[in-house]
Formats: structure tokens, sequence, C-alpha cells
């Protein structure tokens, strides 16, 4: 089971950084989803912690974006 990122972890990432990891996280989402709807059962568990990592990240995504917390240094380069 992958490990729980947490937000103080997310916030010291680049912007850029932040972004590839919620590509990666909402690609497992998939992948998650893909094999429990073909019957071969992913822990449920796995399903929410996953979801949970994607709506935190985009969350300070969001918070970055709206100037309510910076990102990381280098976040204000990609805006």
């Amino acid at each position: 089971m992958a490990k729980k990122i947490t937000t103080k972890e997310l916030r010291e990432l680049t912007r850029a950084e932040a972004e590839q990891k919620l590509k990666q996280e909402q690609e497992s989402l998939f992948n998650l989803r893909l094999r429990h709807s073909a019957q071969q059962a992913p822990s449920p568990i796995q399903l929410r912690l996953t979801r949970r990592a994607v709506a935190r990240i985009k969350t300070v995504l969001a918070e970055d974006s709206a100037g309510k917390r910076k990102l990381a240094a280098g976040a204000a380069d990609k805006k």
C-alpha cells in the first residue's frame, strides 16, 4: 500500500511537482476502479485513500491559485 502524503509535504512541492503527483494519483485511482469493475477486488481502503489523496492535491493547488496559501519556491514560475 502506498504511503499517505500529507498536506504539509504537498505544500513543500513546487506547482509542477504537485501537478505531476496529481496525475500519478489520478492514474492510480483509474487503475483501481478498473480492477474493481473487473471483479479483481482491490482493497476498498486503498480506493478511499487514493480518492482522498487526489482531493487533497486538488485542494492545495486551488489554494495556491487563489493566493490563500502558496506552494514552495518555484511555484510562481508557472503562473
